[in-house]
């Protein structure tokens, strides 16, 4: 897929912290059909809308409000926000009177959850789609991976990041992050009962991002290989947009008897699947340890050029 720049959808980004920044840079670097044409923040001290500035990317400090004033405003097509849960609420209030497609990269959820690798095809003529959470893209895709051979009666993740990844809107939104994510692992992944839980870990140097999938499944006798190999299948998936992205080991079976699993309120016997994922980012904004806000900013934009495409916005 490509065009040529005159041809380019034209994108803004709402929040100028780490990840709008990210995926300023990204789309500008990566994207052969996007184009930013606004950088939209609400300090006008920060360093993202002063890199914007020095990218000419036009910029305003006046939040949504002040986008709408923009020239540019009436060609934009795709709206990605990367502010928090509460401010996308007014956000996509405003932005669905114009009639923009909005990406969500915070844990409002307004929209369905989007992971580009699993069911990303369903909902790109939706005006408001949401990109879950970092933990999410990286570990829904393997419990889907799981469930599609075998249904799965529990999913639970542990997501690790580096401390110095997580800026001031992650931190806010942690309940949030929990919550969705847990959704998520339900609703996506295609567990009956899931769980997530994130660490933030304050190691020097920073870590590189670590995820831990396990999923329970009531059946001993399952075909291990098979499960092996679809999660084989999904890694190789999500390396399409996200090339970080990769397994620690081969996947890891128990067989589990009595065991008592709280949040399903019994006991479970059959088979344990735990697979140990890590996300090294790209580097085009931020350092290769923040996998997690680069596998975020990767999705986000493939799901823009999905729905550029599906809507004809671009020729491919």
């Amino acid at each position: 897929m490509s065009v040529t720049l005159s041809d380019a959808v034209p994108i803004a980004i709402i929040g100028s912290g780490n990840i709008g920044s990210d995926l300023m840079i990204k789309a500008m670097r990566v994207s052969p059909v996007l184009k930013v044409v606004a950088m939209v923040g609400i300090d006008p001290a920060s360093d993202g809308l002063a890199r914007a500035s020095r990218l000419k990317v036009p910029t305003t400090h006046q939040g949504v409000d002040g986008l709408l004033d923009m020239p540019e405003f009436p060609d934009i097509k795709i709206v990605f926000d990367a502010t928090s849960a509460k401010a996308h609420e007014y956000n996509d209030r405003i932005l669905r009177q114009h009639g923009k497609a909005v990406i969500d990269l915070t844990p409002a959820a307004l929209g369905p959850f989007v992971i580009p690798s699993v069911n990303l095809d369903d909902h790109v003529g939706l005006d408001n789609v949401n990109m879950v959470t970092c933990g999410g893209q990286a570990t829904v895709p393997i419990v889907s991976a799981v469930s599609r051979v075998v249904p799965v009666v529990y999913g639970e993740i542990v997501a690790t990041i580096a401390s110095r990844s997580a800026g001031p809107g992650t931190r806010a939104n942690i309940d949030e992050f929990t919550e969705t994510t847990s959704r998520a692992i339900e609703q996506v992944g295609g567990a009956d009962v899931g769980k997530a839980i994130i660490i933030l870990n304050p190691a020097e140097p920073p870590a590189i991002m670590r995820d831990t999938v396990h999923c329970l499944i009531e059946d001993d006798t399952v075909d291990r290989e098979k499960i092996s190999q679809s999660v084989a299948d999904m890694v190789e998936a999500v390396q399409r947009y996200v090339p970080g992205y990769s397994l620690k080991q081969d996947v890891q079976f128990n067989t589990i008897s009595n065991s008592a699993v709280p949040a399903l309120g019994r006991r479970v016997s059959g088979t344990a699947v735990s697979v140990f994922l890590e996300v090294a980012g790209a580097g085009h904004y931020l350092p290769d340890y923040a996998g997690n806000l680069d596998i975020m900013t990767s999705a986000a934009l493939r799901t823009a050029e999905r729905i550029a495409a599906q809507r004809g916005w671009v020729t491919t």
